[in-house]
């Protein structure tokens, strides 16, 4: 079913670099008969699943959408991925995705409208779950790039706490911000994906796997939110605050108390803070990347992008004491979060600042850097439309 659905919407979408279907028929023969048998390996046997190319795989390239790794292979799975088919689930192919991670963009388009971008940096994941073509999909984040995509294209997403999804085995972006992110048709497949994967290969080194069970919770009513603006704000069109508004006029008409920086003094300082972020964001992203991107600059000059140059650029300039300038002001950050956590069921923002804008454009990352700064959980849940 979903190569029947890949058939007919890859042309136009482009979300897979390439495409591992003799394996997958394979390994879904194999599932098959476990099924038969009433002895599948988990809770992901015989399900398709498309990996973002910045993991590695031991039967396909890694090419982390640069030409510097064209045809890259190191003949291993990286962590999660070799979980995944420890499990039984079938790898279908490697989903397209920007430069390194952060800067050009791929030619994927989104699956609701080919003249509108999927997002990025996981661009061919969001568009491969937006379209129906498999059903969960890997991606990884360090400023939106789980969130942004899942919200232009329609999907479930978590972007787990910092640490509870192994990302070893794949691009080292930024690596104090990197998150392994699960992009899912519904909340039960990217939940149980999610679980398995950190249940079985673990956290990241020093770090807990996820918490809870294997199968998603009954619903519970919350009973208070804080809503947040954060610095988005101010760039997000009113249309789209009017539509956040509503939702949360509904939520307080079902007697959940919204809580936002007109009520609170201690919300209005944590907005306040989420104003000074994209800088300090930028800033660590930018000093933690000087490896290897400043190699690639020194030997491949002519294979990067402008905005990579430009980046290895402005890291070169930066200096040890920027950095810590900028880790400082992040503990100060986590230790207000957690002391307003206490007080709230969970803090609901927007991930997008608007529809997915046309052309190819990887989208504001504005509302995701909180959550990644902070290693805090987040989802995308595709409730809102225009």
């Amino acid at each position: 079913g979903c190569l029947g659905t890949i058939d007919a919407l890859e042309p136009e979408v482009k979300a897979f670099v390439r495409m591992n279907v003799e394996s997958a028929r394979t390994a879904a023969d194999a599932a098959t008969t476990r099924y038969k048998d009433g002895q599948p390996l988990s809770r992901v046997d015989g399900m398709p699943v498309a990996i973002k190319d910045v993991h590695e795989t031991e039967d396909m390239p890694m090419e982390v959408g640069s030409p510097v790794f064209k045809g890259w292979q190191s003949g291993w799975d990286g962590a999660a991925v070799h979980c995944l088919r420890k499990g039984g689930a079938l790898v279908l192919g490697k989903t397209v995705t920007t430069e390194f991670a952060f800067a050009t963009p791929g030619p994927t388009r989104n699956p609701w409208d080919v003249s509108r971008t999927p997002g990025g940096s996981s661009s061919g994941s969001a568009a491969a779950v937006g379209g129906c073509m498999v059903p969960v999909a890997t991606g990884t984040q360090v400023r939106g790039s789980v969130l942004r995509p899942a919200a232009y294209c329609g999907t479930y997403a978590i972007k787990a706490s910092y640490g509870a999804l192994n990302t070893l085995g794949g691009f080292p972006s930024a690596p104090s911000l990197n998150h392994l992110g699960i992009l899912a048709g519904t909340l039960e497949d990217m939940w149980s994906t999610a679980y398995f994967i950190s249940h079985t290969a673990g956290g990241d080194p020093g770090h807990p796997s996820l918490a809870g069970e294997p199968t998603l919770p009954s619903p519970r009513k919350p009973g208070r939110i804080i809503k947040l603006e954060s610095a988005g704000w101010d760039v997000t069109p009113n249309n789209t605050r009017e539509v956040f508004e509503g939702y949360i006029e509904m939520l307080a008409s079902q007697g959940v108390a919204i809580t936002g920086r007109a009520d609170d003094p201690a919300v209005e300082t944590l907005e306040r803070k989420l104003r000074e972020l994209p800088e300090v964001t930028l800033l660590m992203l930018t000093y933690e990347g000087r490896y290897p991107l400043s190699v690639y600059a020194d030997r491949t000059p002519e294979l990067l992008s402008e905005r990579v140059l430009e980046r290895v650029k402005v890291g070169r300039d930066l200096k040890p004491e920027d950095y810590a300038r900028a880790l400082d002001w992040c503990h100060d950050f986590r230790r207000q979060w957690e002391g307003m956590a206490h007080r709230t069921d969970a803090f609901l923002t927007l991930n997008s600042v608007d529809v997915a804008p046309a052309g190819t454009p990887v989208g504001n990352s504005i509302y995701g850097e909180a959550s990644s700064v902070l290693g805090a959980p987040a989802l995308n849940l595709p409730l809102l439309t225009l």
